[in-house]
């Protein structure tokens, strides 16, 4: 593992499951005693500047992590020489962030988030998406939140090498 391993989640707005992804991991990793920087980005630019949503941040205080002030932003291609893992949420992103990419090399280290979930890590990225919950109500997130954890083990292991 390089130190410190860098981790960033990208979904559209950076203000639902992106963030939810970054403070999750983030938890994780300092649990496991990983040296380990997680942040994320979105591919648009729509949320620019906005916080966090507040049901994902109403998940992640039921779980009982604490999330830091958020602005969402968008991805810059300049981070794919700053990162060793650069994970998607949906399909969409995979997509975008590998048409970005500057070389093969750089387009390798994007991963579907979910594609470190044993569940679904032999499927294809199409069928390892997690779902827009901004368009949902509160169950959406929870949703969200077990998708995410799921995978959260598998992306430790991967980053321990």
């Amino acid at each position: 593992m390089t130190t410190p391993y860098r981790i960033i989640t990208v979904c559209t707005g950076n203000i639902c499951r992106s963030p939810m992804a970054e403070f999750m991991l983030a938890d994780a990793a300092a649990e496991a005693g990983l040296d380990m920087v997680v942040d994320s980005a979105g591919t648009s630019a729509w949320e620019t500047g906005n916080p966090i949503d507040p049901r994902a941040k109403a998940v992640l205080a039921r779980h009982g992590i604490a999330t830091s002030e958020h602005a969402a932003r968008k991805f810059n291609p300049a981070w794919f020489g700053q990162r060793e893992l650069i994970l998607a949420l949906d399909t969409d992103h995979f997509d975008a962030l590998r048409a970005l990419a500057p070389n093969a090399e750089a387009a390798d280290k994007v991963r579907m988030l979910r594609s470190f979930d044993p569940e679904v890590a032999l499927a294809q990225p199409r069928q390892q998406g997690i779902y827009d919950p901004w368009f949902g109500s509160a169950k959406d997130f929870d949703v969200s939140w077990d998708l995410i954890s799921a995978a959260i083990p598998g992306i430790l292991a991967h980053a321990r090498g």
